[in-house]
């Protein structure tokens, strides 16, 4: 059973074509990343997904079922990138009330807020609460029920850095336990470690979509060596320029190192002739990271969005 499948879905606004032949899908026990500038398509999936819109062409499949059902619903969690509730409700209470809506036990609410570390606060007024506590029962709120499919957007904002570190460790469990979870967030190197593959938006069309090592291929971005001369940089000059034969390496001094930037296909030759030169006191290999790769397929155009919805 898939968590949900997007095949050929393309929805338009008025006459706004918002998504393209969107194609996508989540397994149990995956996260996948959900990224893209400002409206770029993501919160339109995310709404096909939840079953509040309905494509204008193609098929949205939710655990095995149809976007919307009310039977369906019940296995969906989902925190909003802006939460809101009730000030003069307390955390219990606003808990209480979404689990009768959703249908999940009320034995569960006590053990979530403690999960989510609300414990001491579940009591106290929801107006009293900071940001970060807010979000933390907004979290709260979307795992009621268990739920199979989890679509969390922006879930670090308003969290300090040991609360961040908790709910990662919190959705790692959640994913081993087979949940599927999707994350969309624009702090890339935050995410960058917890996610099992991610899918890049641009202009309502999936322009890549894989694990980190099959984006860095199809991106085929260059790879940074950073180079610790043995006998002076000059000689490390020479060495490299032999071994590369004229490939046309980019190469910036750095604080008595050699940053050279080389294509993943080269790489290893490279190094194995810089090491059998003598030259090389150390030497650090730099993978692009995932923004570095998001960067690169978004491209300029993405980049202009940056200030719009989504």
């Amino acid at each position: 059973m898939s968590c949900f499948r997007l095949e050929n879905v393309s929805y338009r606004y008025d006459k706004a074509l918002v998504l393209n032949g969107v194609d996508l899908r989540l397994e149990p026990g995956e996260i996948l990343g959900l990224f893209g500038h400002n409206g770029a398509g993501k919160t339109t999936s995310i709404k096909l997904i939840l079953g509040l819109m309905t494509p204008t062409q193609g098929r949205v499949s939710v655990l095995d079922g149809e976007a919307g059902n009310s039977h369906i619903s019940q296995h969906i969690g989902y925190l909003p990138e802006n939460v809101m509730f009730y000030p003069q409700l307390t955390g219990r209470e606003i808990l209480n009330h979404f689990a009768r809506l959703k249908g999940a036990p009320l034995s569960q609410v006590p053990q979530l807020l403690e999960q989510v570390g609300l414990g001491d606060a579940m009591n106290a007024r929801v107006k009293t609460y900071s940001k970060g506590m807010r979000q933390r029962l907004g979290l709260a709120q979307a795992l009621l029920g268990k739920p199979k499919l989890l679509m969390l957007d922006e879930p670090t904002v308003g969290l300090d850095p040991v609360a961040t570190a908790d709910l990662y460790r919190l959705l790692r469990r959640l994913r081993n336990e087979g949940t599927g979870i999707v994350l969309c967030s624009h702090v890339l190197p935050g995410v960058e470690p917890y996610i099992d593959r991610a899918a890049i938006l641009t202009d309502g069309a999936v322009k890549a979509v894989g694990d980190l090592a099959s984006l860095r291929r199809q991106a085929n971005m260059p790879v940074t060596l950073s180079i610790e001369p043995a006998n002076g940089t000059s000689a490390l000059e020479k060495a490299i320029a032999g071994a590369s034969a004229g490939s046309g390496l980019i190469i910036k001094k750095d604080d008595g190192r050699l940053q050279v930037d080389v294509r993943p296909s080269e790489k290893m030759a490279l190094i194995q002739s810089l090491l059998n030169s003598g030259e090389v006191q150390d030497l650090g290999i730099y993978q692009p990271t995932l923004e570095d790769v998001y960067v690169h397929f978004i491209g300029a155009g993405g980049l202009a969005h940056r200030g719009g919805g989504q």
